[in-house]
């Protein structure tokens, strides 16, 4: 009689993606993030604006520089949800004592 061999999983999906997800995500929120923050906090080149005290640059640097730290966040947590070890799923345990119920 053969012993039961164990299925390893693979993990070439999980590498595959996590690695688009930092090419994708991570870099693309890098490089906008040094531009867009020089924008915003460089003044800009425009006066200031009479309502908010921005100027136009600044105004409009704020939410692409919001989304460039959300690239981010998504290059660093899709790569940690995909290539994290589950924990096997345990067979429910009956209490000592008790007989097993009918399989059929």
């Amino acid at each position: 009689m053969e012993a039961p061999v164990e299925k390893k999983e693979s993990r070439t999906g999980a590498i595959i993606g996590s690695v688009a997800a930092i090419v994708l995500c991570g870099l693309t929120g890098l490089c906008l993030l040094c531009p867009l923050s020089i924008i915003i906090f460089s003044g800009g080149t425009s006066g200031p604006n009479s309502f908010t005290g921005l100027s136009i640059a600044q105004a409009y640097g704020i939410l692409p520089l919001c989304v460039s730290v959300l690239f981010i966040a998504i290059g660093v947590v899709v790569p940690i949800l995909l290539l994290r070890k589950k924990k096997p799923a345990e067979a429910v345990a009956t209490p000592p004592g008790e007989p097993l119920p009918p399989t059929s």
